[in-house]
């Protein structure tokens, strides 16, 4: 059985593309064109199920035309759709070298550097504007964008998914 804490996120399955069971998947990270993976994985109400990667081709930087195994009809397709695409770390941990993508660290903790409490845990990242932010929930439930500087952060643990950074003076305080 596959656990949510052994993948990480990459994108959602949009609608089918054609007759013969392909899709248009929105990805946020390409690990799957990088890594020796054969199978994504896709959450089918709740439980995570490997999909074995038939072919795929790039349609834009966002969206990419994949086809499944065993997934040859629209009807087939139709019943992906919405779904969420994971990842397992393993396999891009073995692909990604020394540096994590963005998706990859959804689901760290965030730690303050200088005081070594906790700030929370790692939702998203947004990375449409030039400076990087985490989305952070808090442990009391409160969401807080946290900039995610390179020069902030002082140490990332993957084993334990933590990530310690530099807090600006009066952020939590918001």
């Amino acid at each position: 059985m596959i656990r949510k804490e052994e993948v990480y996120r990459i994108g959602r399955i949009g609608k089918p593309h054609g007759v013969h069971g392909e899709l248009q998947m929105q990805y946020s990270d390409d690990v799957f064109d990088r890594a020796d993976a054969a199978y994504l994985v896709l959450d089918m109400e709740g439980i995570l199920v490997p999909f074995f990667m038939d072919e795929y081709r790039f349609r834009s930087d966002e969206i990419v035309l994949m086809k499944f195994c065993d997934v040859d009809t629209a009807e087939q397709a139709r019943q992906l759709t919405g779904s969420i695409v994971y990842f397992p770390c393993r396999l891009a941990e073995a692909a990604g070298g020394d540096s994590l993508s963005w998706a990859q660290i959804v689901g760290f903790t965030l730690q303050d550097a200088r005081s070594g409490q906790v700030i929370g845990e790692i939702q998203s990242v947004d990375d449409t504007t030039a400076n990087i932010l985490f989305e952070v929930r808090t442990p009391s439930g409160t969401d807080l964008l946290v900039p995610a500087s390179s020069e902030l952060i002082t140490d990332m643990d993957t084993t334990c998914r933590t990530i310690k950074a530099h807090i600006p003076e009066g952020l939590l305080e918001l």
